[in-house]
């Protein structure tokens, strides 16, 4: 299979993107960006992303005691950008809190989910991490989500709320 079609073919799930965080065990501040997030279970309250094997920071996320997940909000793309880049200085201008296990809180994003380790797994070229949720919180004023789309950040076209037609087609 060849990779280029492959990833051209996953670009058309649209996504949200999320910076997941966490503080080394050598107190370093870690983070990337992230568009492979997902929600697990509800009970325990279990979420998952992944890592590139070749990223530099996957031993200190593998060793970290826990984890943030910051959705983004769309005016943030260029904290997307910023976590994106192996190696840059990515904490530079950001705002953040503290959030559990001492993992960064980014300020102004559209929701957190604050983490403990759970289980990893082997996924290929990939460790998918599945963390239990120990707290979560959204932001109070109305944000259009980050989104990323055929490989660009892109814009909800209605972003009106409506009802959900219940039930929703959503399976755990």
């Amino acid at each position: 299979m060849e990779d280029r079609a492959f990833r051209r073919v996953l670009g058309e799930f649209a996504t949200g993107v999320a910076v997941v965080t966490a503080r080394g065990q050598g107190e370093e501040l870690i983070g990337m960006t992230m568009s492979s997030f997902n929600s697990v279970s509800l009970d325990p309250p279990l979420v998952l992303f992944s890592v590139d094997r070749k990223a530099k920071s996957l031993p200190a996320m593998l060793d970290a005691r826990g984890f943030a997940v910051n959705i983004l909000a769309r005016d943030q793309e260029q904290i997307s950008n910023q976590f994106a880049r192996a190696l840059s200085n990515k904490w530079d201008q950001v705002k953040t809190s503290v959030g559990h296990a001492e993992a960064p809180l980014i300020s102004g994003a559209l929701a957190h989910f604050e983490c403990a380790p759970f289980a990893s797994y082997d996924g290929g070229d990939h460790v998918i991490f599945v963390v239990r949720v120990v707290r979560h919180s959204a932001r109070s004023e109305p944000a259009a989500p980050l989104i990323f789309f055929r490989g660009r950040y892109r814009d909800l076209v209605d972003e009106t709320e409506r009802e959900p037609t219940w039930p929703l087609p959503i399976h755990y």
